[in-house]
């Protein structure tokens, strides 16, 4: 194996553990390039060991593997751990947001996210609103109060024409754009955190 290659072995893996380094509070658009070229990089030398290997089956002498297939294969096993640890944190992350912006993401978070994660996110959210419908009689929404509230009802400002809203009491009410409420917290908490209501702190 040439110097060239040995000095960039494993430089694309790296760059996927930077990005994270980078944005450690963000999810960035998946880096669907780069994470090829990782595949790519292992599913060569694979091929360069295996052929290695085979050659010295082949002679029928015996003797040791060389050094360069054991470089190869801590390169492959050092891209293998980056690949890991760069979808493992973005999974973490994705199941942040269920709870952040419940079941439908904003759509500029979305485009961030892979067809993958975009499925793994779907099962995900089925996953957990099928366990909170599961808890008492009832069930209960495990993502309305993140932090104990310190009080039941908050008033909120609209910040876009949302239509008609209605409360668990069957009361009903417009949302226009900059019209203020008086809302039951765990009914329109949800609207805070996707941005269609402002919670008005005095």
């Amino acid at each position: 194996m040439p110097c060239f290659q040995l000095t960039m072995l494993g430089a694309k893996a790296l760059e996927l553990i930077r990005e994270l380094k980078r944005t450690p509070d963000s999810l960035p658009p998946y880096n669907d390039a780069t994470v090829r070229q990782v595949l790519q990089e292992v599913r060569t030398l694979f091929e360069a060991n295996r052929r290695d290997v085979v050659d010295l089956d082949a002679s029928g002498v015996g003797g040791s593997l060389s050094a360069a297939v054991w470089v190869r294969h801590a390169g492959i096993e050092r891209n293998r751990r980056c690949l890991l640890a760069y979808l493992y944190h973005r999974l973490r992350a994705i199941a942040s947001l269920r709870w952040s912006f419940g079941s439908v993401l904003p759509p500029d978070v979305k485009q961030n996210l892979s067809e993958a994660e975009v499925s793994w996110f779907a099962e995900y959210s089925r996953s957990l609103a099928g366990y909170m419908r599961s808890i008492g009689e009832t069930g209960l929404n495990l993502t309305d109060d993140l932090k104990p509230p310190k009080q039941l009802y908050i008033e909120v400002r609209c910040m876009e024409d949302y239509g008609e809203f209605e409360t668990e009491d069957g009361d009903v009410m417009l949302l226009k754009k900059n019209s203020i409420h008086f809302l039951p917290r765990s009914q329109c908490q949800h609207l805070v955190r996707q941005g269609v209501l402002q919670h008005l702190v005095h």
